[in-house]
């Protein structure tokens, strides 16, 4: 890419992304996590979209009070924090190690079967724990997978990010599929071709069908869903846990039971549900690992 393609501005941006994950790589995986995390921690929560963060948890855990919620959302930045510390240290984070940067997989099974019978395969997930650690740690067993991708505003930091993770998954690279109209029907394309597909489910889509999320209403998108119903291939649910800086367990769980009333909305409507379902099980278990910086519900409930 020419740098007369971009802006003085984000050449700066750019240089000063260069110089902090080349610092967060020198760093090493732990120190790395630590300082990012503690320094997130620190800046994030004096940040006006924090406010939205404690909206969120105010109309998804109304048990929760004040002080709960600053716990969490610091939690919150604290881990969105690790997570890019961690970034350039993905390709080398070692398997099963006893103590120390390093991942683990609860549920290899599933991706091993899997691995067994070919075909096309769904895996959902959300922006839990270091989710960047999903596709390398998977495709390490066998099932590596393409994803959907939504590009950084600044390209030459897209370009840092998107060289991060296709290091991280070799030697088992697969597509990135842009969002939009044509990055959707280029995934379709793949999976109707046995392609392996993981998509982050857990954004709202204004456009997408309704399903409830803790209790209350809230636009979901339904590709996923559509997809499987469209090929009934599995659905395999997995997330992320944080065990300690660049210490990660990957949690893969049984794939979905399909829904098959007969009825092709009426399908499609329940298997969103079951998304959002698990999605909010595994939320609830540790809420600080979720990514709650964003508007899920309608946007009058944040008025």
């Amino acid at each position: 890419m020419s740098y007369s393609t971009v802006s003085f501005a984000m050449q700066i941006e750019a240089g000063l992304a260069k110089g902090l994950l080349a610092a967060f790589k020198k760093m090493g995986p732990v120190r790395a996590s630590d300082f990012a995390g503690c320094a997130s921690r620190f800046v994030g929560p004096l940040l006006p979209v924090s406010r939205i963060a404690d909206k969120n948890l105010q109309l998804a855990m109304p048990e929760l009070n004040a002080t709960q919620r600053k716990r969490i959302v610091r939690g919150v930045w604290e881990n969105l924090g690790r997570t890019v510390g961690e970034l350039p240290h993905l390709s080398t984070l070692k398997e099963n190690t006893h103590s120390g940067p390093g991942f683990e997989v609860v549920g290899a099974k599933y991706l091993e079967e899997q691995a067994r019978n070919g075909g096309s395969v769904l895996f959902m997930s959300g922006h839990i724990g270091n989710w960047e650690m999903l596709p390398p740690g998977v495709a390490r067993h066998g099932t590596p997978f393409a994803s959907f991708y939504r590009a950084a505003a600044n390209p030459l930091i897209d370009q840092m990010i998107r060289s991060l993770r296709d290091a991280a998954m070799q030697p088992t690279p697969t597509p990135l599929f842009a969002k939009g109209a044509r990055g959707a029907r280029e995934a379709l394309a793949y999976v109707s071709k046995g392609g392996r597909l993981g998509m982050l489910v857990d954004q709202k889509m204004n456009d997408g069908v309704e399903a409830s999320f803790f209790g209350r209403p809230a636009m979901t998108a339904p590709a996923l869903a559509a997809m499987a119903l469209r090929y009934r291939c599995p659905v395999i649910p997995g997330y992320v846990e944080r065990l300690g800086p660049a210490r990660l367990r990957i949690i893969v769980e049984a794939p979905l039971q399909l829904p098959d009333t007969g009825d092709k909305k009426q399908d499609l409507t329940l298997l969103v549900q079951m998304i959002n379902d698990r999605l909010e099980q595994w939320i609830r278990k540790k809420p600080e690992s979720w990514l709650w910086l964003h508007r899920r519900w309608p946007k009058e409930l944040y008025r």
